[in-house]
């Protein structure tokens, strides 16, 4: 089977990459290095892709440790992830995991041995924390700590372009529900943290699924479905992924889309 990566550009200096398993990458070029944030499953050769549109050097920055995030890593030198996700990638990158989450994708069965990427070793990345900065000249990337999905998880503020890549921290359906996730509290917690810090400072939203486009105010909407969850106020839509059973905050459709046309979701677990 033959795996092609579709790009749009989406920006003069970022491009969003489509991977196989509902997954987003985004390439960001700067006049000196380009940052590629999130490395998707590792089906398929994104470095391939990533030549294609960029001669730069590329440094590779992960949200979080997760099996659709992390996993094509091992074709690039220069990968940074936080040290807190090490237990997340430790488990989200065997094999059984990594088949068991690929099984989602249709066309998994169908891959080559060849076209999985190997996962590449921890001790192989570079640790990245909040507060760091990658200025790749003309464009800077600046992290910030959102904990709460996993321990690790960061966002990425592109300070020229004013977008905030979210990824995983706060999206549509937010998973707070495996064994490494935050209580709703301290979740919420970090949200109004990262709202504070990032304040003014954007004026689009990035997400790392679906069609990656959020809505400017998606923090504070997120932060709002918090409040409904602690007052008692949730729809507790019950929820199923991978055989583990949780809750929706907010009641949705078949497509996903919230019945009551919001944006902002959590799948939560009621203890």
């Amino acid at each position: 089977m033959n795996l092609y990566f579709k790009t749009e550009k989406i920006s003069p200096r970022v491009t969003r990459i489509f991977a196989f398993n509902t997954e987003l990458m985004y390439l960001v070029e700067g006049d000196e290095r380009a940052a590629l944030l999130d490395t998707g499953s590792g089906f398929g050769s994104l470095r391939a892709c990533v030549e294609a549109l960029t001669d730069k050097p590329v440094t590779v920055l992960l949200t979080h440790g997760h099996t659709d995030h992390a996993l094509g890593a091992a074709e690039f030198e220069e990968v940074y992830m936080n040290p807190l996700d090490e237990e997340v990638y430790a488990k989200h990158s065997a094999m059984p995991y990594r088949a068991r989450s690929g099984a989602m994708w249709p066309d998994f069965a169908k891959l080559r041995p060849d076209q999985i990427i190997p996962a590449m070793a921890f001790s192989d990345m570079r640790p990245l924390h909040a507060g760091d900065v990658f200025d790749l000249g003309g464009v800077t990337v600046e992290c910030f700590a959102c904990p709460g999905h996993t321990p690790g998880t960061l966002v990425f503020l592109l300070r020229e372009e004013r977008m905030l890549l979210l990824g995983d921290a706060c999206n549509d359906r937010t998973f707070l529900f495996d064994e490494f996730t935050a209580s709703v509290p301290d979740y919420r917690a970090a949200l109004m943290t990262l709202d504070a810090q990032t304040a003014g400072r954007y004026d689009r939203v990035l997400l790392s699924h679906g069609d990656g486009e959020g809505v400017p105010d998606m923090l504070q909407r997120v932060i709002a479905v918090c409040d409904d969850i602690l007052a008692g106020r949730s729809d507790a839509q019950p929820f199923e992924f991978l055989g583990d059973c949780a809750l929706l905050a907010r009641a949705c459709g078949p497509d996903g889309a919230r019945l009551d046309g919001g944006r902002g979701n959590i799948v939560y677990k009621a203890e």
